[in-house]
Formats: structure tokens, sequence, C-alpha cells
């Protein structure tokens, strides 16, 4: 018989014993290693052995999809199983087992999960927030790994390519869910360390409150609108940026505006954002932005050319979503060079120091930007939203804009801080 101990047989033997097609017989290689064909006719190489006093089978697989030196190698991995004192088809079990669970628990499905269970204990907005946020700068990276694979270098790239967008802030709220996630992760037994927790080391440490890059003077406000309509760029991110600006309004806002939120035809032109997608989410109503006529012709005029559905900027991959803020973060920072000068947010700024300096009412200010009131009492007295007052800011906003933007030299006219204020 071709074949014999200690690793004595050949392809031209095992082909030989294939041929003559001897069913429920065995050609054996040595320590328990042999070709077993099957009644059906499959050769199958096993590898019998003792454990616990008995004797056991361990399968490999079919030959010749599994070779003979191949079938060696297994070999080798079960007698040093053994003399771990493990048993190898206990073992493989249980590596199998863990493969499955590994890739059915993806970084995406388990943090998934972790929403769910957070969805109990955090407001609506909040989770609403956190959720976009992982599908935003998270999930492309990261979340069709398995979760017990990822290592802390992968986070680490994730959480860097988030910071050099100049957003610390965000960076660092990412990185709090995912210490949370892997936590989670943790907990279930899906992984053993959390590679989130060294992440912290490459973002810089905060020094005091940062304040996002704002220029607050009419003329150079000016200068970036008119420097932006020359700029070659999209049309949806030039139509975001142009809201960005003439509402002061946040840029997750922004990029995420529908169109069913605006009423463009009212006698008195308004956007309304679900109380869901603002920061502040302890307040009963809805989020009021009255818009000027500048912007609202503009934006009738955009609906017009896009439709009026869906987001009011939709993305250029045509994927039904809307574009992304760093693509607005992206105009500032490189084509119009405004890094460490001006930001989306930095409206936001501008909008308040100017507002208040022309007189305008703190209150009526810090709701037009749906800021948190600094107290309970101040948001009992401003229940009422002082909606009239605030469509007299943005009026104002939106004119002096205009006219920077067209090279106007405004000086606030007499009395005018008098009439305005509340």
């Amino acid at each position: 018989m071709a074949g014999g101990i200690g690793g004595k047989l050949t392809n031209i033997g095992v082909r030989a014993f294939i041929a003559k097609d001897e069913r429920g017989k065995k050609l054996p290689d040595g320590h328990g290693l042999h070709l077993y064909l099957t009644p059906a006719g499959s050769p199958t190489w096993r590898i019998k052995y003792r454990y616990g006093g008995k004797e056991k089978i361990y399968s490999i697989g079919l030959y010749p999809q599994i070779s003979l030196a191949a079938a060696r190698v297994e070999l080798g991995e079960v007698k040093a199983l053994l003399k771990e004192g493990k048993d190898p088809v206990t073992a493989r079990r249980i590596n199998r087992a863990a493969n499955l669970a590994e890739s059915d628990n993806t970084f995406k499905a388990v943090a998934e999960e972790w929403l769910a269970m957070k969805k109990k204990e955090w407001s609506a907005g909040h989770h609403a927030k956190s959720a976009r946020a992982l599908e935003r700068d998270v999930y492309r990276s990261l979340g069709s790994l398995p979760v017990a694979s990822i290592t802390p270098a992968i986070v680490a790239k994730t959480i860097e390519n988030i910071y050099k967008r100049d957003v610390l802030e965000t960076a660092t709220r990412i990185l709090q869910q995912l210490n949370g996630v892997f936590r989670y992760a943790q907990a279930r037994g899906f992984c053993r360390d959390n590679p989130a927790a060294p992440a912290r080391e490459i973002l810089p440490r905060k020094k005091g409150t940062r304040r996002m890059p704002a220029l607050l003077d009419w003329p150079s406000l000016g200068s970036i609108l008119r420097r932006a309509e020359l700029a070659r760029t999209s049309p949806p991110v030039r139509m975001a940026h142009r809201l960005c600006a003439f509402t002061a309004a946040r840029i997750s806002n922004v990029v995420e505006a529908e169109w069913r939120e605006f009423h463009l035809n009212d006698e008195q032109p308004v956007w309304v954002i679900p109380r869901a997608k603002m920061k502040v989410d302890n307040r009963e109503t809805d989020h009021r932005i009255p818009l000027g006529p500048e912007i609202a012709a503009e934006l009738r005029e955009w609906k017009g050319i896009i439709g009026g559905r869906g987001y009011l900027f939709p993305s250029p991959t045509g994927d039904k979503n809307h574009i992304s803020r760093e693509s607005i973060e992206k105009l500032y920072r490189e084509t119009l060079r405004l890094a460490g000068k001006h930001s989306p947010h930095g409206w936001r700024s501008a909008f308040s120091t100017l507002a208040r300096e022309e007189g305008f009412a703190r209150e009526v200010v810090e709701l037009a930007l749906d800021h948190t009131h600094d107290n309970e009492v101040a948001m009992a007295y401003d229940r009422g939203e002082r909606f009239t007052q605030r469509i007299a800011l943005y009026n104002w906003w939106g004119a002096r804009l205009a006219k920077a933007q067209h090279g106007a030299k405004i000086t606030p006219i007499a009395g005018e801080s008098a009439v305005l204020s509340p």
C-alpha cells in the first residue's frame, strides 16, 4: 500500500489510493493523519487523536482542496494544542464562534446598539446629533470593521482627520462618543480593550475657552462675501455659505436644512428649525429665524433652480444626502484662505458683536442665536421669543451685509439704536 508511518505519503500515492475507490478505507500518513474515503466517495483528510482518555477525530477537509502539505501543517497545529492541554475540536469551535461574532459585531452595529440604549436617557435632540456625528465622521472609516479588530492607531487616525478640519470641539465630542461605544462593547464581551482611550493624547489640551476665529468689522465681512462670489465652488456650497452669513445659524443646521422648514411666501418669510435639530433642546418651541428680504429673495431663486423638495443643499454625489459641513469649512479655510481668521461659525460672533454695538438688547440677540439662557427666570421672561424685535434685528443685519458686500461705508444712523432697542 502506498503510504506509511512518519509522513511518508506522496501525492502520487494519494491519487492512486483515490483511484481504487475503496470507500470506507483509510490511507495513513503517520501521527494520526490519514486520508479517509467516505462512503460517498469523498477523500477527506482527518486526524485521529486521544483527549481525556477518549479517541477523537479532527476533520480537516477534502483533497485536493486541502493539499497533502496543508494537511501536515494542520497536524502540527493540532499537536501543539494537545501539548497545551486543549481539545483541538473544541478550540476550533470556539475560534469559529469568535470569528462569527466578530464579523457580526462591526463597529456600526455595536454603535447603533449603544445609541439605542442611550435613547432612554438622552434628549431627542442630543440623541439625533450624536447619531448624525457618528454617521458623518466615523462610520466611513470604522463602521464596517469588527469592533474587536480596531486598534488605538485606527481610532487616533479617525480623530486626527476630524481635528485637521480645525474643529477641536467636534473631535473631542466624537472621541467621547467612541469611548462610550467601546466601553459598551467591553461590557458586552465584544472586545477586550478600549482602543479609544489612548487617542486623547493626539488632541491638544484646552487652554480656557477656545474661541472660533471671526472678523468683526463691516469692511472685512463685505470682503468675505465678495471673494466668495468670485471663488470657484459648487452652487450648493456657495448658497449654503450665504445662508450661514445672512442668518448666523449654526453650520450643522445649514447643511441639514430642508425645504419643508422654509416659509418663503409668508408675509414675514421665516426658517423654522425643529427643536430636535437644535443644540439647546430644553425649550418647548422650534427655533424661528426671520429671513430678511435679501436672503429670502436668494432662497426663492435657489428654490426655482433645484426644486422645493428634500435638502436645500443636496450632495453632488446624488446619494439623496446633503453636502457636508466640511465642504463649507474648506471654502473658508482653503479657498478664501481665512484659516485662523474667520470660519462659518464666525458669522454668529460677528452678528452678536455688531448687533450689541448697534444697541440691540442682549436678550433679543441671544434668542436670535438660540443660546442657552443664564437662568430659568430669564428663560421664563423670554418665552414669548420677542419675535417682532428679532424681525427688526434680521432686517438690519441683512441690509448691512448687502451694503458691506457692495463696498458701501456703514455708519450708525443717529438715534437708530434707541429705535431698534426693545
